[in-house]
């Protein structure tokens, strides 16, 4: 089946270095959590965030929320032909279950996302359905095992989300990034045989996904 990689996606938990800041404290308190429990969110962290490292693509976990929502609520999931993977800034993955029905409020994936970063592995009835490791993204794509990886990014080749589609097949990796601002980082990038861009608009990555998996499912069912 055709992969679908949200890569070096703006997920992650507070780290070490801002977990005393007042911004963070005060928002973990209003969660009933500590600091090292919640998610860096530059909605409520800004101040804690100004000048650290990779700061432009930190701090969105919303958008990794958008991301997930297009890719996992459509037919082409539903019917077991795409598999989808979040690989983060920090070089975890979590691996996302055939059939899996996500959060549509923000609050509870975020909570959601919390637990699994605390527990590893989220289970229903048994059933695994996320599951985190500590993986970079050249290790993903070595288990994955893909036939071509094709990158999305307005810096990339111009395409349309038709002709992108177009070049996937079942055995193909679609990568999409899922940060604020930048570009895939130079160890992304070299694992990916084709970089293209599908609109001369710079779109959020969830619009983009939207888009091409359309273009994609119309190939596997219509």
């Amino acid at each position: 089946m055709l992969s679908l990689v949200i890569a070096e996606a703006s997920l992650e938990l507070v780290p070490k270095e801002l977990q005393h800041h007042n911004s963070v404290v005060s928002h973990a308190r209003k969660m009933g959590k500590r600091p090292s429990e919640i998610l860096l969110d530059n909605s409520w962290h800004f101040g804690a965030m100004k000048g650290i490292k990779n700061e432009i693509k930190r701090g969105r976990p919303d958008l990794v929320h958008f991301c997930l929502l297009e890719a996992c609520t459509i037919p082409l999931y539903f019917e077991d032909e795409v598999s989808v993977y979040v690989h983060t800034l920090d070089d975890k993955v979590i691996i996302v279950e055939p059939g899996v029905h996500l959060p549509k409020s923000y609050h509870r994936f975020a909570g959601l996302m919390e637990k699994l970063f605390a527990e590893r592995v989220i289970k229903s009835d048994g059933q695994k359905l996320l599951e985190i490791k500590n993986m970079t993204f050249s290790d993903l794509i070595d288990k994955i095992k893909p036939e071509n990886v094709i990158g999305l990014a307005s810096e990339g080749t111009e395409s349309s989300y038709h002709d992108a589609a177009a070049t996937c097949t079942s055995e193909s990796c679609l990568v999409v990034g899922a940060f604020p601002k930048g570009d895939f980082s130079d160890s992304v990038k070299k694992r990916i045989d084709s970089l293209l861009s599908v609109d001369a608009n710079p779109l959020e990555a969830h619009v983009v996904i939207a888009r091409v998996l359309y273009e994609y499912e119309k190939t596997v069912f219509m």
